[in-house]
């Protein structure tokens, strides 16, 4: 399953970005512009990035592109090489809903049902995570088994979904030691569809360190698995899957 684009997060502060146009459309880019610390230009400056708000954009659109510039064109995706997502902020946690410029009604529906559910505690969870990134390490100094604590952590006291004391980090480090879940987990799955996973199926895919599969697995069941995870197809289980936790799937036949 191929993206249609690739989701970034650019760092704008203090940098340049081309906005041309005026009007409401424009004045809302303008305020998201300036809410990311940039430093809006007009057409006869440098940038890398520009907004075009206009009922023609085709004619700047072209001059800008041939100057190497990444645009978007405000209402017309077909000319844009880039879009704004909507946006749910929970410093210094962002989540965008993008869709590609298809449906931005659709986008500002996902952010409103978003905004319902992550907790106002979110990004100071996040904050102290950060703070205590070296005691983490000390905790749990092999990269496979502190992600596998984490993941359980954020399927337990640490949910992101739940609102959490202020201390909720400092407490789950001085808790003692859960199992944490490893070997070969064996899933055969009665279906193709990626939403027809299971709970248990879906945090094994998110937290293993391989996924074994025979041929016949979608790759939309494999996309469900972590970017890193080493994908490796096979006809049969694996007698050495390796340390940490492994996956193996087969289809139901």
């Amino acid at each position: 399953m191929s993206l249609h684009a690739l989701p970034l997060f650019v760092k704008l502060a203090g940098r340049p970005v081309m906005l041309i146009g005026t009007g409401e459309a424009a004045d809302a880019k303008r305020r998201l512009l300036e809410r990311a610390g940039a430093v809006i230009v007009d057409e006869a400056a440098q940038a890398a990035l520009a907004i075009v708000a206009l009922d023609d954009p085709e004619p700047v659109v072209a001059r800008l592109r041939a100057r190497g510039v990444l645009v978007n064109a405000v209402d017309r995706p077909a000319l844009c090489d880039f879009t704004l997502p909507a946006i749910v902020d929970r410093d210094p946690v962002l989540v965008a809903i993008g869709t590609g410029g298809a449906s931005a009604g659709m986008a500002a529906a996902l952010r409103q049902r978003l905004e319902a559910l992550l907790p106002a505690s979110l990004g100071p969870r996040v904050r102290a995570l950060a703070a205590a990134r070296d005691a983490i390490r000390a905790r749990w100094p092999e990269a496979g088994e502190r992600r596998r604590a984490l993941a359980n952590a954020f399927a337990g006291p640490l949910d992101p979904l739940t609102e959490a004391p202020a201390d909720a980090v400092d407490t789950w480090l001085a808790a003692e030691d859960t199992p944490q879940e490893g070997g070969l987990l064996r899933f055969r799955l009665a279906s193709p569809d990626p939403d027809d996973l299971t709970l248990r199926q879906a945090r094994a895919l998110a937290q293993a360190d391989r996924v074994f599969h025979r041929r016949d697995v979608p790759a939309a069941l494999l996309d469900r698995a972590r970017a890193d995870a080493e994908r490796i197809a096979c006809d049969a289980p694996p007698a050495a899957p390796g340390d940490g936790l492994a996956v193996d799937l087969e289809m139901a036949r």
